[in-house]
């Protein structure tokens, strides 16, 4: 009995320390196909936007999704600037409380905002993109 409890508890440790150690960390979900601002969340640093974005006819799709710093109200700056259906990630270094302005055209998107760990962040490296 004592050695099935201690096992027991090993386990709860052990499941315990892998969820810790998983780090990345869904802090909000946001989904639509029309241009919206979404409620305020907060972060630290670091921490990413993932995106997503297609619609029913490519052709004439558009995405644009801007920072918006909650505090101020300020636009904080552009993460995706896009015509095509597609998907990315983009790593920030600041942390804050802010809100995402989105500017759809025909188009259905889905936008992730993920807290990581320094390790994790580490491991994103940019992309260049020829032409922009």
């Amino acid at each position: 009995m004592i050695q099935r409890l201690f096992n027991l508890l090993v386990l709860v440790v052990l499941v315990a320390t892998a969820t810790v150690a998983q780090g990345k960390e869904l802090v909000q979900k946001f989904t639509g196909s029309r241009s919206t601002e979404t409620v305020e969340f907060e972060v630290q640093a670091p921490w990413l936007l993932d995106w997503w974005v297609n619609g029913e006819y490519p052709q004439m799709l558009g995405l644009t999704v801007s920072l918006i710093d909650a505090t101020t109200g300020r636009h904080a700056g552009y993460i995706v600037k896009t015509k095509y259906p597609g998907n990315g990630v983009r790593l920030f270094n600041e942390g804050g409380r802010y809100r995402l302005k989105i500017d759809a055209t025909l188009s259905h998107w889905v936008l992730k905002v993920e807290q990581l760990t320094r390790k994790e962040a580490e491991q994103y490296t940019p992309v260049e993109k020829s032409g922009m």
